[in-house]
């Protein structure tokens, strides 16, 4: 009899370890999958994902423009893992691909929400710029402390400056360059929902520079006298650029972009309204179609991939830049053929 008992302990061993290995052990890799995806023309949490306030007419919208997303899991066990991949639609990857081991997680999570909110940013200058709203010098960043702190805001933009008259970054930065630090100087500025408005700060010192220091960061960005606001929270990277230039757009023209179609898709998006290439692309497209899109917009370095993965029943159109992909939708929705991967 014990010699039975002993022959099934030491067959229960190897079986035991097993257990014990797939449970508790974890494995050096990332799971990557379909992700949630959001309707740029719709709500989260009872807030207009791209919200348009001030006077301004905001045109009726209908169907959707999804922005698409990948999840992600860490820490995996092995159990989790194989089951993950064995499910088909999940991918795993390399921990060092997604988090290198020079940073830790919350840098990485870090600079990921400093992309997506980057993102944003560039999503309103595309839009805008596409639909024609002139150029000026505009206020991104306030340093407070700092000189300008609470007399200039971010999406300021700045006439002039001691009555002189600025176009752009460069004549602004030449006025500047003739003060030094303890000079005061008068700004003109317009203000989003608030219009004009005169004030005047003093300038401080800065190690960078032998003249005058305002505090705030700058740039030639198309200003519009409304707000823009982009209501989606832990999302990070810049891959919803597209989608969010897209909706705005919609918003802010007379009709339908998407002719009342489920559309979706991905790319970043830079402030001259060029798409750029993203990851993940198939695990988006598998999310879009199974939150029931028909027609998925593509950047065009991501095409070939994109077409690899073979979804019936999900089009897809190939972008490059912010115009291509509007006019795309006008032809989809007017029932021609547009652009394809």
């Amino acid at each position: 009899m014990n010699r039975r008992i002993s022959t099934l302990v030491v067959a229960l061993v190897p079986i035991i370890v097993f257990v014990v290995l797939v449970s508790v052990v974890t494995v050096p890799f990332v799971s990557l999958g379909p992700g949630p995806t959001f309707d740029t023309l719709g709500e989260v949490d009872g807030k207009k994902v791209v919200d348009i306030k001030g006077d301004i007419k905001v045109h009726p919208t209908s169907g959707h423009l999804n922005m698409t997303t990948v999840s992600q899991s860490d820490g995996l066990t092995l159990g989790q893992a194989l089951a993950l991949w064995m499910s088909g639609r999940e991918q795993l990857v390399p921990r060092d691909l997604v988090y290198p081991p020079d940073k830790s997680k919350e840098q990485v999570d870090k600079a990921n929400n400093a992309d997506f909110k980057n993102s944003e940013e560039d999503a309103e200058y595309a839009a805008l710029s596409y639909l024609k709203y002139p150029k000026a010098v505009t206020v991104q960043a306030v340093a407070d402390p700092g000189p300008s702190a609470g007399q200039l805001r971010p999406g300021d933009a700045i006439d002039a400056v001691n009555g002189v008259p600025v176009a752009n970054v460069e004549e602004f930065t030449a006025l500047l360059k003739k003060t030094k630090p303890g000079d005061h100087v008068v700004l003109d500025y317009r203000r989003k929902n608030a219009g004009i408005g005169v004030t005047t700060i003093t300038l401080g010192a800065n190690k960078d520079r032998d003249y005058g220091y305002l505090g705030t960061t700058v740039l030639n960005a198309p200003w519009a006298p409304f707000v823009i606001d982009f209501n989606l929270a832990n999302i990070g990277g810049p891959s919803a650029g597209l989608m969010f230039s897209l909706a705005v757009v919609d918003k802010l023209t007379d009709g339908n972009l998407n002719g009342g179609k489920f559309v979706a898709g991905t790319g970043t998006i830079g402030d001259d309204g060029k798409v750029g290439p993203i990851g993940g692309i198939t695990h988006k497209m598998l999310a879009a179609r199974e939150a029931g899109a028909t027609v998925f917009m593509v950047p065009a370095e991501n095409c070939a991939e994109a077409a690899s993965a073979h979804l019936d029943g999900l089009g897809l159109i190939k972008v490059e830049n912010l115009s291509g992909a509007v006019d795309a939708l006008h032809t989809v929705s007017a029932g021609g053929e547009p652009p394809r991967c």
